[in-house]
């Protein structure tokens, strides 16, 4: 049974660095694409990050490009969201996702499994 726990949010200033844990159980990153992705009250679920099964590839919205970092650590079996340079726009609630694709990692259609969800909030 695959289960994916994130862990990380809180409350920041803007500019400040936060970092999202995602512990996952019952799959493989060699077999699982992970994502994260968010959501702001009343909006719809948006990409952030993904990194690939199929040659680690990473993918970025554009909003987070040079501040925010996906990895991995397969020795704790943990997706982790490196968040620097914090905005208030980047409010919302955090979720990790896994895929069994190897691309189309951008869509949260694309996922099999999710999280609970992780609260970030910015404050200006």
């Amino acid at each position: 049974q695959v289960q994916l726990v994130e862990s990380g949010g809180g409350l920041v200033q803007a500019g400040g660095s936060l970092r999202l844990s995602c512990a996952a159980s019952g799959l493989s990153f060699s077999t699982y694409s992970m994502g994260w992705f968010r959501q702001a009250p009343g909006k719809e679920r948006e990409f952030v990050a993904a990194i690939s099964w199929s040659g680690g590839r990473t993918y970025y919205a554009d909003s987070v490009k040079g501040r925010f970092t996906i990895s991995i650590d397969y020795t704790r079996n943990t997706v982790y969201l490196q968040m620097n340079s914090l905005k208030p726009e980047d409010t919302a609630v955090y979720y990790c996702g896994a895929s069994v694709l190897g691309g189309g990692l951008m869509s949260p259609d694309k996922y099999h499994y999710w999280g609970q969800g992780t609260q970030v909030t910015i404050s200006s």
